[in-house]
């Protein structure tokens, strides 16, 4: 956590367990998801590659077919991101090497997918050295991401298709099926709460008694420890009873690698006095809230030249221990949940004369999306991947519907009765469909 000492945020909060956070809300939420363990809408993602019945390119023998990646950005251009191994005399392939990616649930990420024969005057280069344009294409295919990971079993097959296809051609060349398998990478998703106490705390002030607060760290190979969690600062309690905090088994390592919890004495000049200290593993931890039994802090003294650890009789106690198994968004999705989106646009007079450029709901003649298209067409192009219809509720307002009297409320399809458009039902895409809605109504 890197600055999890210092005192920030009303300079007695807790940091890493139920400190209240400043700063903006998304930096704030983030933080909060991660104190406890959670990631917030981003998973690491696993993709796996098969392929079958495709192309024979050689003559003598089976294609040997290698898979490449490439990512599409949002600005139309293609980047090359991966390479699977080459599969010797294959036409249903399993390629072994898999591609890691981040998926973020608020971005629409473009896969291509391009299957390559290798010659096999190449077959003793290393794939990175290879030249694609040096090898034969068996087809290409391309998705989203989220439609891979929307899939019940997050697996999706796509048809391979070649770019160029013979004109003279009357019969279409079939050119095989690749599947595409996600699986989520993730080293733990468990996460211990713990409410930690301590009992006849030494005072370090002259007139009244101490503001402990503790701060946990891991220990790393070095020997160097890292502080992960603070808790918040108690006034005046030699007896105190701190906030649960929350430590995920991936932050600390292991339940068993050493974690040091220090007892400090706090000081508004930012230098806090050490009270205490013990070392323990989570399971550790978890042993003293099974025998209700504290463990003694011990202050390491310095006696000649040597450093001895003087035992106090302060005790450590941990009032409550729990694991639990922090769900993702993909957990969620994989037990059916869905995403709606609904639209209402606001066909006021404040938008101005639909007819003139300067208005919002301005159909440009050249095909350039007004505010209202882009905003639905920025959102509905993420969304629809996680609603099975594809069907989505569009409403407008303060205009007069198609011969019909001023209306605050009706439906952008047209209909009386049924509210919802579908950017399926016809072969237009998500944004075209919305296109249509704004000529038909403004």
């Amino acid at each position: 956590m890197g600055n999890c000492c210092s005192d920030v945020g009303g300079r007695m909060a807790a940091v890493g367990g139920t400190a209240a956070i400043t700063g903006n809300q998304s930096d704030a939420v983030d933080m909060y998801l991660k104190s406890r363990g959670i990631h917030g809408i981003l998973s690491q993602i696993e993709l796996s590659f098969s392929a079958t019945n495709l192309r024979d390119r050689d003559v003598f023998s089976k294609s040997d077919p290698m898979l490449v990646v490439y990512i599409k950005e949002r600005d139309g251009a293609v980047i090359e991101v991966f390479r699977t191994e080459v599969v010797l005399n294959s036409l249903n392939p399993t390629w072994i090497k898999k591609y890691t990616i981040a998926y973020h649930f608020e971005v629409v990420q473009t896969l291509l997918f391009h299957v390559f024969d290798v010659d096999t005057q190449f077959l003793n280069i290393e794939v990175k050295m290879l030249k694609l344009e040096e090898q034969q294409s068996l087809g290409e295919a391309s998705c989203a991401l989220s439609e891979i990971v929307t899939k019940p079993n997050r697996s999706l097959t796509l048809d391979l298709v070649r770019r160029v296809e013979s004109v003279s051609s009357t019969h279409s060349q079939h050119h095989g099926k690749l599947t595409v398998h996600a699986e989520e990478c993730f080293s733990s998703r468990t996460t211990a709460e713990m409410m930690l106490s301590c009992l006849d705390l030494e005072s370090k002030d002259l007139f009244s008694k101490c503001d402990p607060f503790l701060v946990i760290s891991k220990l790393v190979e070095s020997g160097i420890s890292i502080p992960v969690c603070k808790t918040e600062v108690l006034k005046n309690d030699h007896n105190p009873t701190w906030k649960p905090v929350f430590l995920n088994i991936q932050q600390v390592g292991s339940k068993d690698s050493p974690l040091v919890i220090e007892c400090f004495n706090f000081n508004s000049n930012g230098k806090h006095d050490l009270i205490g200290k013990v070392q323990k593993s989570l399971a550790d931890l978890e042993k003293i809230h099974s025998g209700r039994e504290g463990e003694n802090l011990f202050l390491p003294t310095l006696v000649g030249h040597d450093c001895e650890n003087k035992i106090l009789k302060s005790k450590l106690f941990v009032e409550n221990f729990s694991e639990t198994i922090q769900h993702t968004f993909l957990d969620y999705l994989a037990g059916g949940v869905e995403l709606n989106f609904m639209v209402a646009i606001d066909f006021t007079a404040s938008n101005g004369n639909p007819r003139l450029p300067d208005s919002l709901h301005y159909i440009d003649p050249s095909g350039r999306q007004n505010a209202y298209q882009k905003a639905i067409y920025e959102v509905g192009e993420v969304l629809q991947f996680y609603d099975t219809d594809k069907c989505f509720p569009a409403w407008g307002f303060g205009a007069r519907p198609i011969d019909g009297p001023v209306s605050h409320c009706f439906n952008l399809n047209g209909s009386n009765n049924y509210c919802k458009v579908s950017s399926c039902s016809h072969k237009y895409t998500f944004s075209s469909f919305f296109a249509l809605i704004f000529y038909s109504v403004s």
